[in-house]
C-alpha cells in the first residue's frame, strides 16, 4: 500500500493518475462528478486533460501533496494543505478519489482526480488527518505568534519605559 519516509513525516501512495481539471466551485461532491464528466469528454483546448492516465506517487505530508511522476519522479504538481479545500471519494466510482485546491497564483480551483484499485478511501482519510493535523499545528504555530507578538509589544514598552527614566537620570545628574 505505502512506505515512509525514515522520519515518518510523509507518506507515499503509487496511484493512478486520471487528469487535473479547473472547476468553478472549491468543495462538494458535485465539483468532483464534474470534473470526473469533464475528463472523459475531450476538450481540443486543454492538453491536460488529455494527458494519458499514468501512474503517479502521491506524497502526502503536513507541508501538502506532491504528485510525482512514476518513472522519472517529476513533480507534476505540489499543493499546500492550506490551498486544499475539499477532498472525497467519487461517489459513482468507488475507486476514484480526487481533492479541490486552489491555485497558488491564480484565483482559480483544480480538482485532482486519482485511482487506486483498493486504497481510495484509505487515501481520503489520510488526506483528512493531515489536513487536521497542519490545522492545529497552524493553530499551535498562531499561538505561538500571539505569544511573540505581546513579547515584542511588552518589549517596547520597557524600552520606552527606559528611555523616559534615562531621560529623567540624566536631568537629575546636570
Amino acid at each position: 500500500m505505502s512506505d515512509t519516509s525514515e522520519d515518518d513525516n510523509e507518506i507515499s501512495f503509487q496511484v493512478k493518475f486520471l487528469g487535473r481539471v479547473e472547476v468553478l466551485r472549491p468543495d462538494g461532491p458535485h465539483t468532483l462528478s464534474e470534473a470526473a464528466q469533464s475528463l472523459k469528454t475531450p476538450d481540443k483546448f486543454s492538453s491536460e486533460k488529455a494527458a494519458k492516465r499514468s501512474k503517479v506517487h502521491l506524497f502526502l505530508s503536513l507541508a501538502g501533496i506532491d504528485v510525482l511522476e512514476n518513472k522519472t519522479k517529476f513533480l507534476l504538481y505540489s499543493c499546500p494543505l492550506a490551498t486544499i479545500s475539499f477532498c472525497a471519494v467519487l461517489p459513482s466510482a468507488p475507486k476514484v478519489f480526487g481533492f479541490v485546491a486552489r491555485h497558488p497564483a491564480a484565483d482559480t480551483n483544480h480538482c485532482y482526480l486519482f485511482q487506486s484499485k483498493a486504497f481510495s478511501h484509505v487515501l481520503v482519510s489520510a488526506i483528512g488527518d493531515a489536513f487536521r493535523s497542519s490545522k492545529k499545528e497552524a493553530h499551535i504555530r498562531g499561538g505561538r505568534d500571539l505569544i511573540v507578538e505581546a513579547l515584542r509589544h511588552k518589549n517596547k514598552m520597557l524600552q520606552r519605559e527606559n528611555a523616559e527614566l534615562k531621560k529623567l537620570l540624566a536631568g537629575q545628574t546636570h
